[in-house]
């Protein structure tokens, strides 16, 4: 089977290496293996493989990992497409909490 992709970086996963403790649980609970450890630290090694299901952020213990889950920009700009409408991703529109 073909490996699944979404859309080329619009997912809103960020990962914080140096709250980062290397315990695996990520790669662990990820359904589309988007994490890797390297030298005891995860990293994300395919972020175009991201869904933004959420499972590695509400079960990173050291809470490095951020994202906005259920409503991210990949979601909202296949919606759009199949809507024939502006995506919406309950971004704020402007700085750095915006897509």
């Amino acid at each position: 089977m073909k490996e699944l992709k979404y859309l080329h970086s619009v997912s809103t996963l960020k990962l914080n290496t140096s709250k980062c403790t290397g315990c695996g649980m990520c790669i662990q609970v990820c359904p589309h293996a988007v994490f890797q450890i390297t030298n005891r630290k995860a990293e994300i090694a395919d972020l175009d493989a991201c869904m933004e299901c959420g499972a590695c952020a509400r079960n990173c213990p050291a809470a490095a990992i951020d994202l906005k889950p259920g409503v991210g920009c990949a979601a909202a700009i296949i919606s759009g497409w199949l809507r024939r409408t502006e995506p919406t991703c309950g971004c704020s529109g402007s700085g750095s909490n915006c897509c």
